[in-house]
């Protein structure tokens, strides 16, 4: 069977020519490095030698309305690898000319040379100049990891630690320990951003029915729907206080309903119920458990929750721990979103924000070190149960 020829692309012949008449290396070397033979590139730099950029204009002669067709045709090819470029290099455009030139050594199989060095605003002289700089494998594979955990950082917002950033980079295909990854973020000056416990109140000084502690600070289950935990917290805007509910599975830690309102009523905890009822349709013998607040005993969430055969669990009096699966969510929630953003405008945008925490960040994304690190919603994916 007769082999198939080679292609080379105009480029890629005037980079080997450039290399050689310009860098000084030898056509025989670049030969082994790119596969290509020794006589090919003798005859490009002749070619070159006696055309200049005019060279390697491709086989047969055009109409000059083809010309123009191929000429446009190179132009949009250029303008679209310069998007290619600048979308895989924007963490590297404010970086050191070191950072650039790796993000170069990396994607020269997919780019041009001389198309990235343009885009990074660097030399293609200075670039194959630190190609020969003797530079260990280590601190190159250093410096690419330090502007891959940069970007992680500032992806979620600057909330990740080493553990999560860690998990996050190896879903990309890097090889790295946790203690490598804390290392460089401490050289890079990047923390994670922490919060002190923030206060919560409840109103439990009332005459109405309180129902018994079924769960003692035992927050586990051993599938969806079998223990729910919900709480209120508070969220300030410049139009006033925003009141949210939330519902909380404990088995995957699923935020399965949730519901904001200017005041912190009975409505707002039954509409939250409302949703995670019609979302999850959970089977009776569910255990609903909050804290004593007046919402929560009122006569109408307890015949919501005795309608749909729910039992009712209430924590101890004062104890902040018999709840604190759903605390450790508002702190999260708190640390991650509210005290990132100087008070929201309205309570229409922190509505908006919350959404996308919540449904979209919280419940898919974000990791949960007690679910070995996976987001809500593919924890029960991956246990065949969602």
């Amino acid at each position: 069977m007769k082999k198939s020829r080679k292609s080379f692309t105009t480029e890629f012949k005037k980079e080997i020519v450039f290399l050689v008449t310009q860098e000084g290396r030898k056509p025989s070397e670049l030969a082994r490095e790119f596969d290509v033979h020794r006589t090919t590139i003798d005859r490009w730099v002749r070619e070159f030698t006696a055309h200049g950029e005019d060279a390697f204009p491709g086989n047969g002669n055009l109409l000059p309305a083809d010309e123009e067709i191929r000429r446009l045709k190179q132009e949009l090819a250029s303008v679209k690898e310069d998007r290619e470029i600048l979308k895989k290099a924007l963490a590297f455009l404010l970086e050191t000319r070191q950072m650039k030139f790796l993000f170069i050594q990396e994607h020269r199989s997919q780019f041009a040379v001389e198309k990235m060095c343009q885009n990074l605003s660097v030399s293609r002289s200075a670039y194959y100049a630190w190609l020969r700089r003797p530079v260990s494998r280590r601190d190159r594979s250093n410096a690419v990891l330090k502007t891959h955990i940069k970007a992680t950082f500032h992806q979620f917002r600057g909330v990740y630690g080493s553990p999560r950033i860690t998990r996050e980079l190896r879903k990309q295909g890097f090889r790295c320990g946790e203690k490598r990854v804390a290392r460089l973020m401490v050289e890079e000056d990047l923390r994670a951003y922490t919060q002190p416990k923030f206060k919560v109140t409840t109103n439990s000084k009332h005459d109405l029915p309180i129902a018994p502690n079924l769960v003692n600070q035992n927050f586990e289950a051993s599938a969806p729907n079998r223990l729910w935990a919900s709480d209120i917290t508070y969220i300030w805007t410049r139009e006033g206080w925003l009141y949210l509910a939330v519902i909380l599975d404990v088995f995957s830690r699923q935020i399965v309903g949730w519901t904001v309102s200017n005041r912190m009523t009975k409505e707002l905890v039954l509409s939250a119920i409302r949703k995670a009822i019609a979302q999850r349709k959970p089977q009776p013998g569910l255990i609903f458990h909050s804290d004593r607040g007046s919402q929560y005993a009122s006569h109408e969430v307890r015949r919501l929750l005795k309608d749909h055969q729910m039992l009712q669990s209430m924590s101890k009096k004062g104890d902040c721990y018999d709840n604190a699966i759903v605390e450790t969510f508002f702190k999260t929630l708190k640390t991650e979103l509210v005290y990132l953003i100087e008070p929201f405008k309205t309570r229409g945008e922190a509505k908006h924000s919350l959404f996308y925490y919540i449904d979209y960040f919280y419940n898919r994304i974000r990791q949960h070190s007690a679910l070995n690190y996976l987001a809500p919603v593919k924890f029960e994916k991956l246990k065949n149960v969602a």
